[in-house]
């Protein structure tokens, strides 16, 4: 039911943007002619920080810009970038760190705005574990799932925090059931962004949850965005400033109204959380953005870049690094009036 409602939405937005006669294959300046068939997939399964593009969806922000998006879930920030590169999905929504490895390795792909500008991973754990900093960590067990972001970085969290890997004993662990078995002592913490698990697992077991943010404990590294193959960034460089500008007015209208963001994902999104762990997911994202220094959202600076991709050579074998140019077209995420 929840797809027709999505299918529904975008199509009826999209009929006041389509010019009769208009084909919706075919691309489209903004806001009017035909609708640019466009799919972007999530770094995980919906959650909270996934709101302000259902948002976008349902106020008719995308439809504005001529674009009939598509949201699908993923299966993590690497395997969604393989996905961009490969031309299985226009856009990918993407954590930084394995965005940089990913085009170490000779992926075709680029960031066009990250948006949570302070990275979400996490070490996440019951507050009766009576973690405080890193070295309690030492001699725990750490639940984490092979191929999404944090379990790629915790070594080089550990190595900035100066631990060695031998410190803590990581359990590989599908990533449907860390919240259990961390509930049910398995483990004494798993890996996960705070802003995400945070509010689920204390929904789901009435107990109070702290953490550990990697950003707050050495590793200060940009967070999530947008990703594009090279591809279409050169061909398509109107399709991606659209869609950039579309994302920028969901993520900065989402923010100032969170429970009617919420609430368009609880009706829009598939298997997502209950609205209310919805509504505080978005809530703690929502400082990420750091809109007290970037001013709107998705505005990145080559200090920043600059900044993650030192960490990431020096803590997680970045070689050959180069310059932020590389990695990152800051081109199309634009302050209003610039």
């Amino acid at each position: 039911m929840k797809r027709l409602l999505i299918g529904t939405a975008a199509a009826t937005l999209l009929l006041g943007a389509c010019a009769p006669g208009s084909n919706p294959d075919e691309p489209s300046g903004g806001g009017g002619g035909g609708g640019d068939k466009v799919t972007l997939t999530l770094n995980w399964v919906p959650y909270g920080e996934h709101a302000p593009f259902y948002y976008g969806v349902e106020q008719g922000f995308y439809a504005d810009e001529g674009i009939d998006l598509e949201i699908k879930p993923g299966n993590g920030s690497a395997t969604v970038i393989k996905q961009v590169a490969q031309n299985q999905t226009t856009f990918g929504w993407a954590d930084t760190p394995p965005l940089l490895n990913g085009i170490a390795s000779g992926m075709p792909v680029k960031s066009v705005g990250v948006f949570l500008q302070k990275g979400p991973a996490s070490l996440e754990f019951l507050s009766e574990q009576n973690i405080s900093e890193p070295e309690d960590l030492k001699g725990k067990t750490v639940g984490g799932t092979p191929g999404d972001a944090m379990y790629a970085t915790f070594p080089a969290w550990l190595k900035a925090n100066g631990m060695a890997e031998s410190d803590v004993q990581v359990v590989n662990m599908d990533a449907a059931n860390k919240i259990a078995q961390l509930a049910e002592g398995q483990v004494d913490a798993i890996m996960g962004f705070f802003h995400d698990q945070g509010p689920t697992i204390e929904a789901r077991t009435g107990k109070k949850v702290d953490y550990l943010l990697y950003a707050d404990s050495g590793l200060n590294m940009l967070g999530t965005g947008i990703v594009v193959n090279d591809e279409t960034l050169s061909g398509k460089k109107d399709l991606v400033t659209r869609f950039v500008r579309a994302t920028q007015k969901s993520w900065s209208e989402a923010i100032e109204d969170i429970p009617a963001a919420a609430k368009a994902m609880a009706d829009l999104a598939e298997n997502e959380p209950p609205e209310d762990v919805l509504v505080k997911q978005l809530g703690l994202a929502e400082p990420l953005l750091q809109l007290d220094t970037a001013g709107t959202p998705g505005v990145n600076t080559e200090e920043q870049w600059s900044g993650t991709i030192d960490l990431m050579t020096q803590y997680a074998e970045l070689a050959d690094a180069g310059e932020p140019s590389e990695y990152w077209d800051g081109s199309h995420a634009k302050a209003p009036g610039s």
